[in-house]
């Protein structure tokens, strides 16, 4: 057996026994080899970083990470020489694409439309499972669509690769009985929904815009979508919803606190945005509230803003204390939303990612609690 089919059959094992890979996607894992979609330079995600990895330099740990459970970056800054280093193409973890084409419960001569082709591995595993002229993934960096391409002439099925907004979905090859996003976002784009057949499923990381994130499993009914999340992730933004936040002086044009009266807080604030499940349940709960921190010494201050500009909070979190000074500032009170939605999440019992869901109609966003009747309470009525 060969290093490629022994790391291979490795990692197809560990998948399918954790129960991330169906069994009916074991063979299309075997036939599409996920280093043919990984350059000769990348960086693998680790739990001290990102690891520099060039095949040259080192084969064996190219090699050994390509068949590695971890998420690999092949493009910085949207290809730019822009120097904040912020991940924006990679090959997403094995047990997430597994997890993932797990819940996009594909049948035989199912059409497949997928948002982010990337490197191109969840494509071609698509292809090779539903054949190639069901499949249909769209790309917006034009490089990373080329390289894609190229990535591609290794499989016998080839799909049908796209330059375009994948927000747009592609209607020349609608309605599709399955959809599939590889890139997160914070609004579901209607158009995609609506290229979508009746009773077929959409598959998507959704990431609130104050932070977490959770693949969620919709049905399609007409211009709704609803469905339960069904575990944790984290992927990069769609482009085009990355939000650009106003500059701080459009909220506060003085000098801080302003008029902000002092308040304290037993709920530390670290606590809430360092966990990924409670910051999902906030970013569910208040969707249009996020936060900025500045860490200095043993002092680390949360700033939390709303996006129609009216409002802000501050919570300074120090080193080893229990109670927090809180500055809140407009008419609404940005940590008290916070505050509330985590004591409504205590009180239930801390639900986990799985008892909710996500119902999307006419644009509008709502998260739901066990059943779609029983909305978050910040979002009733």
């Amino acid at each position: 057996m060969t290093a490629v089919a022994g790391g291979q059959v490795q990692l197809i094992d560990r998948l399918e026994a954790s129960g991330a890979l169906a069994p009916d996607w074991r063979q299309a894992f075997l036939d599409v080899g996920r280093h043919l979609f990984l350059p000769d330079l990348f960086w693998a995600s680790t739990s001290d970083g990102y690891e520099r990895c060039d095949r040259a330099e080192n084969p064996e740990r190219w090699l050994q990470l390509a068949y590695s459970d971890a998420a690999i970056v092949t493009q910085w800054d949207d290809g730019s020489d822009s120097g904040q280093r912020e991940p924006t193409s990679s090959v997403s973890m094995p047990t997430m694409v597994a997890s993932m084409l797990r819940d996009l419960d594909v049948r035989e001569g199912h059409k497949v439309w997928e948002g982010g082709t990337g490197p191109g591995w969840n494509a071609g595993l698509l292809a090779e499972r539903q054949g190639a002229h069901n499949v249909v993934t769209v790309e917006l960096d034009p490089a990373v669509a080329a390289q894609a391409a190229v990535n591609f002439r290794a499989l016998d099925a080839v799909p049908t690769t796209v330059v375009g907004d994948a927000a747009d979905g592609y209607p020349p090859g609608a309605p599709y009985d399955r959809g599939i996003l590889t890139c997160s976002v914070r609004e579901v784009p209607p158009a995609v929904i609506g290229q979508i057949r009746p009773h077929g499923v959409l598959v998507l990381p959704f990431a609130p815009l104050f932070g977490g994130g959770a693949v969620a499993r919709l049905t399609v009914a007409g211009a709704t979508a609803t469905g339960p999340f069904t575990g944790s992730s984290a992927f990069m933004r769609m482009r085009q919803q990355r939000y650009q936040a106003p500059p701080v002086d459009d909220y506060l044009p003085g000098d801080w606190p302003g008029a902000a009266v002092q308040e304290f807080t037993n709920l530390s604030p670290l606590g809430v945005v360092d966990d990924w499940l409670a910051s999902f349940v906030v970013g569910l709960a208040v969707p249009d509230v996020y936060y900025r921190r500045g860490d200095g010494g043993d002092m680390t201050t949360l700033w939390l803003f709303d996006t129609g500009v009216t409002s802000w909070a501050t919570v300074d979190s120090v080193d080893g204390a229990s109670r927090f000074e809180v500055r809140q500032s407009g008419p609404r009170r940005l940590w008290s939303e916070v505050e509330e939605t985590v004591r409504w999440w205590v009180e239930a019992g801390r639900p986990g990612f799985e008892r909710f869901g996500l119902t999307v109609a006419g644009g509008a966003h709502r998260a739901w609690l066990d059943a779609p009747g029983n909305l978050l309470p910040s979002v009733r009525g």
